[in-house]
């Protein structure tokens, strides 16, 4: 019934700047955790970004400063703005959303694949 469909990916160089957007179907989410997580070939997949119902944010040491993590509740989307984009930042990009009320639940997109050419 829950879905997470991202969307904004794509080739950009290194230094420019993209916006990835998730939108999520079948609930709305003004509880829980929204989050952004990526996985580069060969490498576990990592966390990028998490924004809490308090809009607590939360970022990995290598994206701090220049992504930016939001939420729309009221358009059940979450946005990472992504911005000095490096060739290391190469992956797919998934969102999550995960909470604990009215129980423990955890739902992901399919991805959306970033590319950073040099």
């Amino acid at each position: 019934q829950v879905r997470l469909v991202e969307s904004g990916g794509g080739l950009v160089q290194a230094g420019g700047s993209l916006r990835l957007s998730c939108a999520v179907s079948g609930s709305t989410f003004s509880g829980g955790a929204m989050g952004w997580y990526r996985q580069a070939p060969g490498k576990q997949r990592e966390l990028v970004a998490t924004i809490s119902s308090a809009l607590t944010t939360d970022y990995a040491d290598s994206v701090k400063g220049r992504f930016t993590i939001s939420r729309d509740n009221a358009k059940n989307t979450v946005t990472l703005q992504m911005s000095s984009l490096k060739p290391e930042d190469t992956a797919v990009y998934f969102c999550n959303w995960r909470g604990r009320l009215p129980r423990p639940f955890e739902y992901w997109g399919q991805g959306t694949q970033v590319t950073v050419s040099s």
